[in-house]
């Protein structure tokens, strides 16, 4: 019987007891042929085929392996004339033969009855038995288990913005950063992300409780062994599992689950970990040297070669099946079982870690966020930045191939005298080296120029091939990569298997201009921010202002600074030097805000899911108020369909939950002035209401409108008021000890009086649908004076 196959089982942990038990003991198995490197039209998953019969299997047989050496160069016109699929058929019948495609040989039957399966050919198997010798593994020097990620269960409820312009309800010093594997890269991870660290202090005493209690039939739902959360003794607000060790001491090592190569870091604390990016941890009392020593040999080519004889190969991750030139292109699940079975050499490379560490945080240090986080960005600065952080890369690059290349010699691969020759001498300072510019790169360059293979490798990383080492590098370090390149072309089998770009470092980035502009529009949006922006005294109380973008603009005009970096943003990354203050705000500010009302956020379908949070919301609040659990029903959750703009999806998620700057209230400014009406999303339930009444108020009495354009800023306020009614309830000495709740309640229902209309109308307001084609032209209006970012 013959089956093609996904070939997970190969690797992951379920296929443990298929390979040990069934065919060890219950099927024969005759072929095993590796076709994750053949093209399937429309199938992104790698796969293998398996031959066997059913019958008790014999000690004494062997296995047809058929072993994978490079998948497809390019997609073919036709599958089944593929290089690869023809190399298989032509090839199978052949034990002992070898092509660029695949390698043939009689193994042993015992070597296909232990987990995991390796099957690639070309001389990875006794590589891979090689660095084994007079190795201990990982796991014997570490405190394990490796993993100790948090288990939220309904993440997007914890996660929050890493932002120093946030303001939840609860105290900040309850968030930490969230490190995801996607920012674990090169050395350096910087989180983007924060997530609620729920304790019984922070939920009692720093009202976390609150922050997170709009969630709270979702989050008293999840699902564990014993049955919800309260079944297993959990309270509502508690992560479903963490593991306090991976933050009993501060130092860690983090890496990337999924990724196409190894990435490790040194994290020192004050983070917490998601299963993206799980955790090592040393013994108690193992200082930063332990560390970075083995950091150095976790991120080597050595240990990316390893990793990926033993792991999962995820192949494309596009979720389209896409076809993938290049087999570094391949992604990998470097799992804790198998990383704690990695051989660790006698020695480990400590200077070279220690370096890499440092030159990362140089490097990061460089970025055009960081310089933004210390000083208003401007060209000058800027463009600093940009050469600095073009040297520490370079640096960066010639260190990771001194460190790959001393590992070698860790492992033996290498004698002392030819890693001698291959690397620098320890006085020496490592030259700046370029993508394109290593030895691995120069040989591929080579053959791509002589037609033995292609590669997209150049072009995906922005990198120029080149086929001579070159001329401004001093003598030592010609005569350094010359003797690389040297092993390279001789050791085929070996260090060429690893010498090749699936297992070196590819120091992906983003380009600096697309770096740049995003670190000067959070600083502007930042700067929009400001608290004191937001709020004004007005008979002698502290009250919320809402804002036009062009008073805004206005408000921002005599800040220097703000004026500068707009101008540079404008000029540079607009196109639009001349462009005036309040279109540049217009443009940042476009995606960072959400309507203050429903019917403005959601389609029909999402407010149908909104329908099911308020009742939730109505059940909540009945079991506060006689504390007699109920069972109520978790609301469904929200998809980018049921937004009515993608950016409104952006900033809520699928639990819409708020990460916006901005609050907007369109349609809401005055009749003179064209821009949008905003908010602060940092105002509380009370503050909101208070803008609203402030907005009916000045429409109504200074521009004349009447009941049909206010209804929307009304529904608006009987949609807070709940919120304002559930958290300010009590006397507020800012409010000379009157209740805020009685006192907005009152004002909106003598509005409600004014202008005739119920909570009926209000709740089945709806804005009106716009007719789609081309937009008539509009009437023109006084133009609003606008500052112009020339000016002082």
């Amino acid at each position: 019987v013959g089956q093609i196959t996904a070939n997970s089982f190969m690797k992951r942990e379920f296929g443990k007891k298929l390979i040990e038990v069934f065919f060890r003991n219950r099927a024969e198995l005759s072929h095993v042929i590796d076709t994750s490197g053949a093209y399937i039209p429309g199938h992104g998953t790698p796969t293998v085929i398996l031959v066997g019969r059913n019958r008790i299997p014999s000690p004494e047989r062997t296995v047809r392996a058929v072993l994978g050496v490079r998948g497809e160069p390019s997609q073919p016109l036709v599958a089944a004339e593929g290089p690869v699929w023809r190399a298989i058929v032509e090839q199978v019948g052949r034990p002992g033969s070898e092509s660029d495609w695949v390698s043939v040989e009689n193994a042993v039957a015992a070597s296909f009855v232990t987990h995991p399966w390796s099957v690639s050919g070309g001389g990875a198997g006794p590589l891979l038995d090689r660095l084994a010798v007079g190795t201990m593994p990982l796991e014997e020097t570490i405190s394990k288990p490796i993993g100790r990620a948090i288990r939220a269960g309904a993440d997007e409820a914890y996660m929050r913005p890493l932002r120093k312009t946030y303001k939840p309800r609860a105290d900040k010093r309850a968030l930490r950063p969230l490190l995801l594997g996607d920012v674990v890269r090169d050395w350096h991870a910087e989180p983007d992300v924060a997530i609620w660290r729920p304790d019984a202090n922070a939920v009692n005493e720093g009202r976390l409780g609150e922050e997170l209690w709009p969630w709270r039939a979702t989050l008293a739902a999840r699902r564990t062994f014993q049955g919800d959360m309260a079944d297993a003794g959990l309270e509502w607000w508690d992560y479903m599992q963490y593991t306090a060790s991976a933050y009993s001491t501060p130092l860690s090592i983090a890496f990337a689950f999924v990724s196409t190569h190894n990435h490790f870091v040194l994290d020192r604390g004050g983070k917490v970990f998601n299963r993206s990016a799980p955790v090592i941890k040393l013994p108690e009392g193992a200082d930063e040297d332990a560390h970075l020593e083995l950091l150095g040999v976790l991120n080597s080519s050595t240990a990316c070669f390893w990793l990926k004889q033993v792991s999962h190969d995820k192949g494309s991750q596009s979720g389209t099946g896409g076809f993938m030139h290049d087999e570094w292109e391949r992604f990998y699940e470097f799992t804790g079982t198998k990383l704690q079975g990695f051989p660790l050499p006698a020695t480990l490379p400590l200077k070279l870690g220690r370096s890499l560490d440092l030159s990362a945080s140089e490097l990061a240090a460089s970025e055009p966020d960081a310089v933004a986080g210390r000083e208003t960005p401007l060209r000058a600065n800027l463009d600093q930045a940009r050469r600095g952080s073009e040297a520490a890369r370079g640096r960066m690059i010639a260190l990771q191939e001194e460190l790959d290349w001393t590992v070698y010699g860790l492992y033996g691969l290498l004698t002392p005298a030819e890693v001698d020759r291959v690397t620098l001498p320890a006085s020496y300072e490592v030259p700046e080296v370029a993508l394109g510019e290593r030895a691995f790169e120069i040989a591929l360059a080579r053959r791509v120029a002589e037609g033995e293979t292609t590669t997209v490798w150049f072009d995906r990383h922005a990198a120029t091939p080149i086929v001579d080492i070159p001329g401004h590098w001093p003598d030592e370090y010609k005569t350094v990569v010359q003797a690389r390149l040297d092993i390279i072309a001789s050791r085929t089998k070996d260090l060429g298997l690893i010498e090749r770009p699936e297992c070196k470092r590819r120091w992906a980035a983003e380009a600096w201009e697309k770096k740049e502009r995003a670190a000067l529009r959070t600083w502007l949006l930042d700067r929009c921010e400001s608290s004191e922006l937001w709020y004004e005294l007005r008979d002698g109380m502290k009250q919320p202002r809402s804002m036009t973008v062009n008073y805004l603009a206005d408000r921002l005009s005599s800040d220097a600074d703000f004026v500068s970096v707009a101008a540079l943003y404008a000029s540079d990354h607009l196109g639009m030097p001349d462009l005036p203050l309040a279109q540049v705000l217009t443009e940042v500010i476009a995606d960072e805000h959400v309507p203050f009302l429903a019917a403005l956020r959601y389609k029909d379908s999402g407010l149908r899911i909104r329908a099911q949070w308020e009742q939730a919301w109505a059940d909540q609040r009945e079991e506060d108020k006689d504390g007699v659990r109920r069972d109520i029903e978790p609301p469904n959750k929200y998809k980018t369909s049921d937004f009515l703009r993608f950016s409104y999806w952006a900033n809520r998620g699928k639990l819409d939950v708020p990460k916006e700057r901005f609050i907007s209230y369109p349609d809401a400014s005055p009749d003179g002035d064209p821009t949008l009406m905003l908010g602060w999303a940092g105002w509380d339930h009370k503050d909101q209401a208070q803008v609203l009444s402030q907005l009916i108020d000045a429409r109504t009495k200074r521009d004349g409108w009447g009941t049909e354009r206010i209804v929307p800023l009304l529904a608006g306020l009987r949609e807070v008021m709940p919120w304002v009614k559930q958290w300010h309830g009590k006397p507020d000495a800012e409010w000379d000890d009157e209740v805020p709740a009685e006192v907005l309640e009152a004002d909106y229902e003598a509005l409600l009086r004014r202008h005739g209309v119920g909570e009926a109308q209000l709740e089945a307001w709806r804005p009106v649908k716009k007719p789609r084609g081309r937009k008539a032209a509009a009437p023109k209006k006084e133009p609003v004076e606008q500052v112009e970012l020339g000016e002082e």
